[in-house]
C-alpha cells in the first residue's frame, strides 16, 4: 500500500474535486473485472473516483483497503459513497523528445510596419466598425450602485 503525505493528500483532494467517478462497484461487489478496470483507470489517469452503490459503511471501507492493498495505490479520500484513490504513473510525466529538425529555420513572419509607428491604432485600441443601418448606441445609465455620473448626462 502506497503512503502519501498530508499535504500531498490535500492537493490530491483538491484535484479530485471536479472529477467524475470512472468506476462503479455495484451489487456484485469488488470482483476481478472491477479491479482490472480500476487498474486500467489508474494507469491512464493516476487519480480516480470510484462510486460504491450500497449503504454499508464497513463494506465501503473494506473495498477501499482491498483496492489499495491489491493495486498498490494510496487512499486519498472516502466521502459518502465515493472513494478517491491515487497511484503515480511516471510514464504520464515523461517528456517526449522533440521531433528532429532538418536544419532549416522557419521564415520569420513579417509584421506590418504601420503598427510600430506612433499614433497609429493597434488591433487592441482600433475603433470598431459600425454596421450600416444599425442604430447608434444610446447612452446607458449607470448601475444603481454607481455614484459616478457621466459628463454627457449632465
Amino acid at each position: 500500500m502506497l503512503t502519501i503525505t498530508t499535504t500531498r493528500r490535500r492537493d490530491l483532494r483538491a484535484e479530485a474535486h471536479h472529477l467524475n467517478p470512472v468506476v462503479s462497484i455495484a451489487g456484485n461487489g469488488l470482483t476481478a473485472s472491477v479491479l482490472k478496470e480500476i487498474d486500467l483507470a489508474l494507469k491512464s489517469h493516476e487519480l480516480i473516483k470510484i462510486r460504491v452503490y450500497g449503504d454499508d459503511r464497513e463494506a465501503r471501507a473494506a473495498y477501499l483497503e482491498q483496492i489499495c492493498a491489491e493495486l498498490d495505490c494510496a487512499a486519498v479520500q472516502n466521502i459518502g459513497k465515493l472513494l478517491v484513490v491515487f497511484r503515480p504513473n511516471p510514464e504520464l510525466h515523461e517528456r517526449k523528445p522533440a521531433p528532429a529538425s532538418n536544419g532549416r529555420r522557419k521564415p520569420a513572419v513579417a509584421k506590418a510596419d504601420f503598427d510600430k509607428r506612433p499614433g497609429r491604432p493597434t488591433t487592441a485600441n482600433a475603433p470598431r466598425k459600425t454596421l450600416a443601418g444599425a442604430p447608434e448606441q444610446r447612452y446607458r445609465k449607470p448601475s444603481a450602485g454607481s455614484s459616478r455620473a457621466r459628463k454627457s448626462a449632465r
